[in-house]
Parts: structure tokens; C-alpha cells; sequence
């Protein structure tokens, strides 16, 4: 009953779009489902804090919980469906970050975590952009993100983050413009 009553809570402040403290609660719920065992509840409250993590820019706090999620759900066979969007969420955390050698070696660990993730869109898609963040290319960036969303539509929160790599992509070149 606990830990309804915090995710509840975490809800409201969700709506109040205080992410802050629907983190707070969001983690005293997780941790009182964890600790009956109800891992569907526990990872539900994980990947909300995961979600406003990274929306808050706490980007390796968001990795190392998707990372976790992925971990835990390989091994059940109702959640192992969900690795790859998992995945993803991790890899566009990566790409926040602007580390592209984090980013590589995410992608070499995402593959040794699930051996069939490489052959995924979703791989493609972390690849393409881990590629166009190296090269600093907007347009192969762009490219990538669009070939991906013609089949599978990216949502809200996919979508800022990448705006905000995108962004971060763009005032780079207008940096090395100006400097030549």
C-alpha cells in the first residue's frame, strides 16, 4: 500500500511537472515494490525517473538505470520485448552527453548485454547518430532521424533530447565557422 501511495504522490508532482520531487517519490516507490518483489511496478517507477533524469540533464543517472532495466529484463521473457526500446533511451542518454567514445563503448555494451540488439533499427539509428555526432554533420544527423521516424514514430521525450544533441551539434558548427 506504501509504495502506491508514493508512486500517487509522485504522480501528482508529475502533473505539476515538479520533476524534482517526482523523482523523490518515484524512488520510495520503487524501492518499496523491489522489496516484495512486484519488478513490473518497481520498473515502471524506474524508467519515470530515468525519464525526468534526463530531462532534467542527469543523463548518466538515466544510463545506468535503463542499463539496469535492460539488465533485469533479459533474463524474464515477458520484458525481454522491451530491451531494445531500452536501449535506445540509454544510447540517446549517451548522445546528451556529447562523449562519443561513451557513446561507442555503449553501443560495443549494449551489444555484448543483448547479442541481437546490433541487428535492430534501433541500433542503426544509435550508430547513424553516434557517426554524425563524430563527424559533426547536422544534415547525417537529421537524415538518420528521419529515415527512423518514417517506420517507427519517435516520441515526445525522444524527440527533445535529440533536439537538444541536435542543438548542441549546430552551435558547434557555428563555433568552427567562426573560427575559420
Amino acid at each position: 500500500m506504501s509504495a502506491r501511495y508514493y508512486k500517487e504522490i509522485a504522480e501528482l508532482y508529475e502533473q505539476e511537472q515538479n520533476l524534482e520531487q517526482a523523482i523523490v517519490y518515484y524512488e520510495k516507490a520503487c524501492d518499496l515494490f523491489q522489496s516484495e518483489e512486484v519488478t513490473t511496478s518497481a520498473n515502471q517507477c524506474k524508467q519515470k525517473i530515468a525519464q525526468f533524469a534526463a530531462q532534467l540533464e542527469r543523463y548518466q543517472k538515466a544510463v545506468e538505470i535503463y542499463e539496469e532495466i535492460v539488465r533485469q529484463s533479459l533474463n524474464n521473457n515477458l520484458l525481454k520485448y522491451g530491451v531494445k526500446g531500452h536501449l535506445l533511451n540509454a544510447g540517446i542518454c549517451q548522445l546528451c552527453k556529447s562523449d562519443v567514445v561513451a557513446i561507442n563503448n555503449a553501443l560495443e555494451r549494449y551489444e555484448e548485454l543483448d547479442p541481437t540488439f546490433s541487428g535492430t533499427r534501433e541500433y542503426k539509428l544509435l550508430a547513424d547518430l553516434a557517426a554524425a555526432v563524430d563527424e559533426e554533420d547536422v544534415a547525417k544527423f537529421t537524415d538518420a532521424i528521419k529515415e527512423f521516424d518514417s517506420m517507427t514514430q519517435l516520441d515526445a521525450w525522444k524527440t527533445t533530447l535529440l533536439l537538444r544533441v541536435k542543438e548542441a551539434l549546430k552551435a558547434k558548427e557555428l563555433e568552427e565557422d567562426d573560427l575559420t
